[in-house]
């Protein structure tokens, strides 16, 4: 299993510092990777990598890519939570760097969900 370079992290670690830009109005998404010991053990890494490699490649730089731990579904790992500013977050499961490009895609930067990975829409929290 490869290991993230120092490179890998620093590019999460510019991606994070700007988490906060999504709640004051500067990011139009948020991509959460799920990356806890079951969400890495199923390839959660891959989807990062594909994911980084992307955002360099198409200079994507109001997008904000994050990572969590376990989202509770280890039997649906790889997993990410997409967000775009204004609406219901959207969990996609089952994912390969293949999808998660395409959920960049077609969800991300074309404003409608993947059905066929999405699991659910909406915040697990209870108000």
């Amino acid at each position: 299993m490869p290991k993230l370079s120092i490179k890998d992290l620093d590019k999460i670690s510019q991606r994070v510092r700007k988490t906060t830009l999504l709640r004051e109005g500067a990011g139009r998404a948020k991509i959460i990777v799920h990356m806890g010991t079951c969400g890495i053990a199923a390839g959660a890494r891959k989807i990062m990598n594909a994911l980084l490699d992307e955002f360099e490649k198409k200079n994507i730089d109001d997008v904000i890519l994050t990572s969590s731990g376990c989202a509770g579904l280890c039997s649906r790992e790889p997993m990410a939570t997409v967000e775009l500013k204004g609406e219901a977050p959207v969990k996609y499961v089952d994912l390969t760097p293949e999808k998660i490009l395409k959920i960049l895609s077609e969800h991300i930067i074309g404003g409608k969900i993947v059905q066929e990975y999405a699991l659910a829409k909406g915040s697990e929290r209870v108000s």
